[in-house]
């Protein structure tokens, strides 16, 4: 049987990079808990890992589900392209590889900055603890929206199979940076997402929110204004404030929409103020009364200026 490099990109290929990644993940995970066990790190719990594992089987499901009508629209898209690429040109995989990452970096963008989008992807972040399993705890409900992001890829003549292989590879390097044992990437910290940058896109802390969105590059948040660096000074502190009540895997998984829901159904607030309540900023309350992450970072800056002055 011949070997055609572009078989890995198609159907069959797309299969075969979350096939052979899950044994390769499995072995990580439990050298990572033997690590963590010997050396009496505390990185795993076992009612983490059950939440890690109940999110990702929940979210491979939906995605398989979704499967059909998501490479539907992304056909469509590609079939009524504006753009024809010659498949064989190096231009082209770097392309699909650079626009993809971007378009996630988008995607993720707005999952911290629109409130209905967070309530989806809370979830990734409810965790206190950070290993490699963290990287399966998923935004269970994305699949239902993700491959809008990716369309106008496909418009712009990228093929829908190669679009989630890149995807698909950038995943897999966007799960290995679940690390708390790599403290830093040298040079490559100016170009890659490491688990340095990732770690502080985890953490509660108020300078460090909303920071890091990028899956596998980091020279999108450079670019646009949301990278921040791992400071020695202010050690991260995972997980969401505030702490929800119970752990449990369905009880995380509705989280904020239950809070969504009770600030929605306020008497006299006008159909006006209940789409921002769902739409805008997590922790948007009319009249000024919440704050936003900005609100909670500007006055932190104010506070260290005063103290620094």
């Amino acid at each position: 049987m011949n070997f055609n490099f572009y078989n890995l990109f198609d159907e069959s290929g797309l299969g075969l990079i979350y096939l052979y990644s899950s044994p390769f993940f499995a072995l990580l995970i439990l050298i990572e808990m033997l690590f963590s066990h010997f050396g009496k790190k505390n990185l795993y719990t076992k009612n983490d890992v059950f939440v890690n594992v109940t999110f990702a089987v929940l979210n491979f499901a939906l995605d398989f589900i979704m499967k059909s009508f998501a490479f539907g629209v992304m056909f469509f898209f590609f079939q009524h392209r504006i753009f024809s690429w010659n498949i064989e040109s190096w231009y082209y995989w770097v392309a699909v590889f650079l626009l993809q990452d971007f378009a996630y970096y988008v995607l993720h963008l707005v999952d911290h900055k629109s409130r209905f989008f967070w309530s989806v992807h809370i979830t990734h972040h409810s965790s206190e603890y950070y290993n490699i399993s963290t990287g399966f705890r998923s935004s269970v409900f994305e699949p239902l929206y993700r491959y809008l992001y990716f369309s106008p890829l496909a418009f712009l003549g990228f093929n829908p199979w190669h679009i989630m292989a890149a995807y698909a590879l950038f995943q897999v390097y966007g799960t290995l940076v679940h690390t708390q044992s790599i403290k830093t990437m040298g040079i490559l910290e100016w170009i890659l997402v490491t688990p340095s940058h990732h770690r502080v896109h985890h953490a509660r802390n108020i300078k460090y929110l909303d920071k890091n969105m990028g899956m596998a590059l980091i020279i999108w948040d450079r670019m646009f204004g949301t990278f921040q660096k791992e400071e020695p000074e202010i050690p991260v502190k995972f997980g969401i404030y505030p702490k929800p009540k119970s752990d449990g895997a369905f009880d995380l998984l509705f989280y904020e929409w239950k809070k969504m829901w009770q600030d929605v159904k306020q008497p006299n607030i006008g159909w006006q103020n209940r789409l921002k309540y769902i739409f805008y900023a997590p922790g948007w309350r009319p009249n000024g009364q919440g704050k936003t992450v900005k609100d909670y970072q500007r006055e932190y800056e104010l506070k260290q200026n005063n103290i620094s002055m």
